[in-house]
């Protein structure tokens, strides 16, 4: 069951940053690794290309450049950020976190590092910690960072999955507004359904999930039948549950943001919410499925091009692996 409640906040998104790797990996390249074709994959999922990390390049690496980005476009110093929180599924390391390391690279002086693990609504998730955070007063200045490189855990020989995903990552700064400030977080909610998690999982430890057999090759294993089915019955729902918190209809928001998944998924939850496809904000088109760094890349490509302006109402919405889903109703304040 989705729950969703409005939010009391003093915080807001004060700067955004992004960033992928430099090689490409065109449909037309997968046509050369396996059984598929260009035509087949745009119609099935929207995507056209997708970015791959180098060899040696990480989810820290990525996550770092995305806060020197943020940093440099908005003016914004970063060495007195309070607490990094970055939402992964494909950590250099268990442990030290990537937000360990992202605090030695960037040389940020004294601030709290935690990881958070709730794949594709991990973004999301990750907005609405910062916001309780700062509302509790602990800290002030809060880096929010989507950062995974998942085609290190792709299998390309399963050319149902390989067509899917790609690297990259997106970051925003999270800061505490003067009293008296207008709240930019509105609403938002969550929801869980474990016992059907196994029908997405990346193994580790473990050669079962709650008494199912899985597969411990380390790569990421999806069903994806029953992963569209849930998403389609159950996002639209959790989307209007949070609208209904706020007493808003669907003509009320500006921008639909869900997570860049599949854009044909993405066009049949629209319909059933009732939000015209023209209105959402996507990134698989030119980056694939990202997971958590797919609403962030949507955010910043459509702040680039003009369409995201200051004062608009967005709606995010991430969901994926746990299967979890995380909403966050929230107004811009970037100009």
């Amino acid at each position: 069951m989705y729950h969703a409640s409005r939010i009391r906040s003093n915080a807001a998104i004060t700067a955004i940053g992004t960033c992928v790797p430099e090689r490409v990996l065109t449909n037309a390249d997968l046509e050369q690794m396996v059984d598929t074709s260009d035509e087949w994959i745009t119609r099935r999922t929207g995507i056209r290309e997708r970015r791959i990390a180098s060899e040696s390049e990480y989810a820290s690496h990525l996550a770092a450049a995305a806060v020197r980005n943020l940093a440099a476009r908005w003016n914004k110093p970063i060495d007195d950020v309070d607490c990094i929180l970055t939402a992964t599924s494909t950590p250099d390391a268990v442990f030290p976190s990537v937000s360990a390391l992202v605090q030695a690279e960037l040389g940020i002086r004294t601030a709290a590092a935690v990881d958070l693990q709730a794949a594709c609504a991990g973004f999301v998730s990750g907005l609405q910690m910062a916001n309780g955070l700062i509302l509790s007063g602990l800290y002030r200045k809060v880096l929010v960072i989507a950062a995974d490189t998942l085609s290190k855990v792709t299998d390309y020989t399963d050319r149902t999955t390989c067509i899917l995903f790609g690297d990259g990552a997106g970051a925003v700064l999270v800061e505490a507004q003067p009293d008296g400030e207008p709240p930019a977080f509105l609403a938002g909610g969550a929801s869980t359904d474990g016992r059907i998690g196994h029908h997405v999982y990346l193994s580790s430890l473990a050669s079962e999930l709650r008494g199912t057999p899985i597969t411990r090759n380390g790569k990421l294993i999806q069903n994806g039948p029953e992963v569209y089915r849930w998403a389609v019955e159950h996002v639209p729902e959790a989307v209007r549950t949070t609208l209904d918190t706020c007493g808003m209809s669907p003509e009320q928001i500006d921008w639909f943001v869900p997570h860049s998944a599949n854009l044909r998924m993405i066009a049949a939850i629209c319909e059933r919410i009732g939000i015209p496809y023209e209105r959402t904000l996507t990134s698989a088109e030119r980056f694939g499925n990202t997971s958590a760094a797919t609403i962030p890349l949507a955010l910043d490509l459509s702040v680039r091009d003009g369409r995201l302006m200051r004062g608009d109402t967005l709606l995010l919405h991430g969901f994926g692996g746990g299967l979890t889903q995380a909403g966050l109703l929230l107004k811009w304040t970037l100009t």
